[in-house]
């Protein structure tokens, strides 16, 4: 059996540890970006739905109510900052 070259180890889990980084970076970009309460608030809402699913009627309600909310309350936020 031959020995493996020296310094792949080391060079594999750089570039493993950068592959991770990257794609943590992404999908923190991707779902949080610049306005984490909006991912809060989905999380919130999916919450409520999944609370509720077996009180169809308030749960459709309730939900409505909460996508409506955090959406006046995300654009009172960007009209306020804009200024």
């Amino acid at each position: 059996m031959s020995e493996p070259e020296r310094g792949t180890g080391r060079r594999r889990d750089n570039v493993v540890t950068r592959s991770t980084a990257a794609f943590g970076r992404f999908w923190w970009g991707f779902l949080i970006g610049d306005t984490p309460e909006l991912f809060v608030a989905t999380l919130v809402v999916i919450g409520l739905a999944e609370a509720l699913h077996r009180e169809r009627a308030l749960g459709i309600v309730v939900v409505l109510v909460a996508v409506v909310g955090f959406l006046a309350l995300s654009a009172w936020k960007g009209r306020k900052t804009a200024k």
